[in-house]
């Protein structure tokens, strides 16, 4: 048997190589002096493009990996809220015994208000199931954006308890949320997760590319080859199966989480808004003015002026929820929905649907209570195509839209990245010098010179569409401009050494 220094080592890449002269099984010899032969991998090649694919792959791979890791983390943590509420905060949510019919809502109020007379009345939501409470939300000035809600027994009118929520979201699944969407650092912490969707897309597609496009044999064109790691390899052979294959099984979800993460993120979903207006893909707007009412006075109403009346409205008579919601059912709206009074006389009641679950219902209806008729309808059957795609979008990233499939989905997707990253660091860990350098931890990072070796067309047409992703993905191009002074100044600093 030969001993470890005899056999073949490997090279960066995971390459087998010869063993190096000087140890045992290496030949010794001096051979004869050859010219040196040219290296055609340093012409423009379509080479180059598979070069710079993997130098970006493993750049990102290994400062970005982080940042999905932690988002993998947090969004799984968060998938699960739903079941997490029901055990933490089950008292309030659910009602001890289902009864024949519900109390009018305007009785509910009554009994939360008279627990909880504080603040003014925002608005009433409605079971969204027969055990459940129903939620009488008071806003608060104290509490800034958040509320707090009163869940009552719709069949007692017992006040079950009382949760400062936002959005309608517990204290702890805004906790969750919070720590997944910024980490509780604020609109700094966004940043985070706005850096692993920007990149995620891209360390998708280039891995995609790499796996697919090596020249392996008969199995790198085989759909087991690519599917499946190649169990009988060894090392970081074995490794990166396993890292490419479950990659290849994720793409989709992994794709599919960074594109609607980017919707409502600072910098990209702003420009996402932009494009939205531009292509009038919004959804379309309930009018909630009463026919008839006079147009406020200038300086009272409009589109920015009626913001800080919408959170402190006028006291509303809870008989006329009652009406309300009985106008909004004759004009099927089913399901749970949302009664929330007008800010003012001129305004009108607002019922919204709210079932997330496909199929989806976000009907609204605008409803003059005192006429007892609608005066505005938004249906979600009218809502423009984009629009349609960011709300399910929306909905599916959260783990809402399939129910508990949904949730598995994505725990599973939340799990395999942190499979692959996990991978990922293993092959740098594998690929680092065991013979000429025994003093490094990791790899060497794949050669440079790649943006010189690639072809014309590429280059014509890459800087444009890579300006424009700077642009759309505005956190992306900063970081990448980030990597790239980062590359040049490294390589002018080993220049310098070398000399």
């Amino acid at each position: 048997m030969p001993s470890r220094t005899e056999e073949p080592s490997q090279d960066d890449h995971g390459r087998i190589t010869a063993p190096p002269a000087g140890v045992a099984g290496a030949v010794t010899a001096p051979e004869p002096a050859s010219p040196p032969v040219p290296d055609p991998g340093n012409g423009r090649s379509w080479q180059g493009v598979r070069a710079l694919l993997v130098r970006l792959h493993f750049y990102a791979g290994v400062f970005i990996a982080p940042f999905l890791m932690v988002a993998a983390l947090t969004g799984l943590a968060y998938t699960f809220t739903p079941q997490l509420d029901q055990l933490v905060y089950g008292d309030q949510l659910r009602v001890e015994t289902v009864g024949q019919a519900p109390r009018p809502l305007a009785e509910q109020i009554a009994a939360a208000r008279a627990a909880h007379p504080e603040g003014s009345l925002a608005s009433v939501i409605t079971p969204p199931g027969p055990e459940d409470t129903t939620r009488v939300v008071l806003s608060l000035p104290e509490l800034g954006d958040k509320q707090r809600t009163v869940f009552v027994d719709p069949y007692t009118a017992e006040v079950r308890g009382e949760l400062t929520t936002w959005f309608g979201s517990t204290p702890l699944t805004t906790w969750l949320d919070d720590l997944h969407r910024n980490l509780h650092l604020g609109e700094t912490g966004r940043l985070y997760s706005e850096v692993a969707a920007s990149w995620l897309w891209v360390i998708v597609a280039g891995g995609l590319v790499l796996w697919l496009g090596r020249s392996r044999g008969q199995r790198a064109r085989s759909a087991r080859g690519v599917l499946l790691p190649d169990r009988s390899a060894r090392g970081v052979r074995r490794t990166r199966g396993w890292h490419a294959a479950t990659g290849v099984w994720l793409a989709l979800g992994l794709l599919f989480l960074s594109a609607t993460g980017l919707t409502w993120s600072h910098y990209a979903g702003e420009r996402f808004g932009q494009l939205l207006d531009a292509a009038k893909g919004h959804a379309p707007a309930l009018d909630t003015t009463l026919p008839g009412a006079e147009p406020p006075a200038e300086g009272e109403g409009g589109e920015h002026a009626g913001h800080g009346a919408a959170q402190q409205p006028a006291a509303a008579d809870p008989a006329d929820f009652d009406a309300a919601l009985a106008v909004a059912r004759d004009a099927g709206l089913g399901g749970t929905v949302e009664v929330t009074p007008p800010a003012d006389s001129r305004g009108a009641w607002v019922v919204a649907q709210g079932d997330n679950v496909w199929p989806v219902h976000y009907d609204q209806v605008a409803v003059d209570a005192e006429k007892g008729e609608v005066t505005s309808h938004s249906r979600w059957a009218d809502y423009p195509l984009p629009a349609k795609l960011s709300k399910l979008g929306v909905q599916g990233h959260m783990g809402v839209l399939f129910g508990i499939v949904n949730q598995i989905v994505l725990a599973v997707i939340a799990l395999g990245i942190t499979a692959v990253t996990i991978w990922g660091y293993r092959m740098w860990w594998q690929r680092r010098p065991t013979r000429d350098d025994g003093k490094a931890v990791v790899g060497k990072a794949p050669a440079r010179g790649a943006l010189r070796r690639l072809p014309l067309p590429v280059l014509i047409l890459g800087i444009p569409a890579v300006a424009f992703l700077g642009w759309a993905l505005p956190v992306l191009g900063v970081t990448l401009a980030a990597f790239l002074v980062l590359d040049g100044v490294t390589g002018l600093v080993r220049r310098v050494r070398a000399t």
